[in-house]
């Protein structure tokens, strides 16, 4: 029997370049077109299963000048797929696109124009890269190794086999490409409920009207389309695990069922009366402060404090310390080993960049960086000057990356600085230092002011009041 082919997304709105492409890679791909982030979304809808790959150009109507759509873009398929790889292929290609669209989660940058043949050759690396994954995810079925020796990490661990075999709800809260499902995973293998389904549905990633026959199921007749009767995950689950990603993306009107199935197990499916019940266990998992939603009238705050009655929280890979080090060679090892080549070794300079990287992208980034070094430099020593094209970070950001803590070289700067500039100002040199720190952390985060703070290390409120006295410093809209 004919294997079927890898399923491509090409997302760009000039239709010779999709005509070319359709035309070069659909004898080995199975093709589908898009020329916007809304018809991507309209597409995506009717498939049954989401692509494998996907070749995004940044500059998408209505915005086809500015990368904006295509930036978020691959945030929206990374939601709905996490597995999905995709290669950014566009125009804009300054050396700041390209890194940031990495940073975001692509696995490549291509600018055009580009000959097929790398393009294909480009994808059918990422195919292997995504193959190797699942399967190494199927070997680890059985387990739960959770890599990292910091305080954050063993905390993280605790909480999980603390909580694994509760019945009650689970809230994990982490940033993008933190590992959320992972953890999700953990707390479900460990339980007692290990041999029981574990079903997985990501809010964000299924049209609004849908995630309720979804969740709940339908009767015959129920809706347009609905030719038959269908059972959904509450039933499907049965007496195992629903995780519910992105939970903040569920609609207001569907939170009061899904609090009234978290209190009593019981529902109905849509177009019956009959009332059901399930034993699901809940795990719920978000990157946005919930918190905050409550407060702007977009999530419930008795479902909140249901989902809540255990709380996870995912450290962002800017707080895990020397374990970005074990990251790096544990990925390393992995895809060396995948594709047959030498692993690549830091030299002592990268290796300081490396551990003074905050990771925007988290753990996501780190592995793509990984993949694109043993792609690139099989064997090879990485200079700080190779291993900063990789990074979402401008040439000048970390002259000398001095560390915070390292008093005696902080000293050696402060001497330089004092010799160098005759009308010296402490205030000033510090206000200059503290806003451009500020600045760096908005533009990290898109001008998200809860992110930025924790980036920081300070509270959003401090933050903000730090930046009302810059008076032209404001977050994104």
């Amino acid at each position: 029997m004919q294997q079927p082919k890898p399923s491509l997304l090409i997302v760009d709105d000039d239709p010779l370049i999709t005509d070319t492409l359709h035309f070069v890679l659909g004898k080995d791909f199975e093709v589908y077109v898009a020329d916007s982030r809304g018809q991507v979304d309209s597409l995506l809808r009717q498939l049954d299963q989401l692509p494998q790959l996907a070749l995004v150009d940044l500059g998408l109507p209505p915005l086809p000048h500015r990368p904006d759509e295509g930036f978020k873009l691959i945030g929206e398929l990374l939601a709905r797929a996490p597995g999905i790889k995709i290669i950014v292929l566009s125009g804009q290609n300054d050396d700041a696109n390209a890194r940031h669209a990495r940073t975001l989660g692509a696995v490549e940058f291509i600018a055009k124009p580009c000959e097929p043949a790398q393009i294909k050759s480009l994808l059918f690396d990422a195919l292997r890269m995504r193959d190797a994954e699942q399967e190494g995810a199927t070997e680890d079925k059985r387990t739960c190794d959770i890599l990292g020796n910091s305080f954050n990490v063993e905390k993280l661990r605790q909480q999980i086999s603390q909580f694994a075999d509760a019945p009650f709800p689970v809230l994990i809260e982490g940033e993008s490409g933190s590992g959320k499902e992972l953890v999700a995973g953990c707390l479900h293998r460990l339980s007692a409920r290990a041999t029981k389904p574990f079903l997985a549905l990501n809010c964000a990633a299924i049209s609004p009207t849908l995630v309720e026959p979804t969740l709940f199921g339908y009767s015959k007749g129920a809706f347009t389309g609905a030719a038959t009767a269908r059972s959904g995950y509450f039933e499907d689950a049965s007496d195992g695990t629903l995780f519910l990603d992105e939970i903040g993306e569920l609609p207001v009107e569907l939170q009061a069922k899904l609090l009234r199935v978290l209190e009593n197990g019981e529902f109905q499916r849509v177009g019956e009366t009959l009332t059901r019940h399930s034993n699901a266990r809940i795990i719920a998992a978000t990157n946005r402060d919930l918190r905050q939603e409550i407060k702007a009238g977009h999530f419930r705050a008795d479902l909140y404090h249901r989902l809540s009655v255990f709380t996870v929280s995912v450290p962002p890979l800017r707080d895990m310390g020397e374990d970005r080090a074990l990251l790096l060679k544990h990925f390393r090892d992995f895809y060396a080993r995948q594709s047959g080549s030498e692993p690549f070794q830091l030299m002592p300079a990268a290796q300081q960049m490396w551990q003074a990287y905050p990771f925007p992208g988290n753990v996501r980034e780190l592995r793509n960086i990984v993949i694109r070094l043993v792609t690139k430099y099989a064997g090879q020593a990485v200079s700080r000057e190779l291993l900063q094209a990789e990074l979402d970070t401008e040439a000048d950001a970390l002259p000398e990356l001095v560390m915070p803590n390292d008093a005696r070289a902080m000293q050696e700067l402060a001497k330089k600085h004092l010799q160098l500039h005759a009308n010296f100002s402490l205030d000033q040199t510090l206000r200059l230092w503290e806003q451009s720190y500020v600045e760096a952390a908005l533009k990290m985060t898109h001008g998200n002011l809860s992110q930025a703070a924790k980036l920081l290390g300070v509270n959003r409120t401090t933050l903000y009041s730090r930046m009302q006295s810059y008076g032209n410093l404001e977050p994104c809209p």
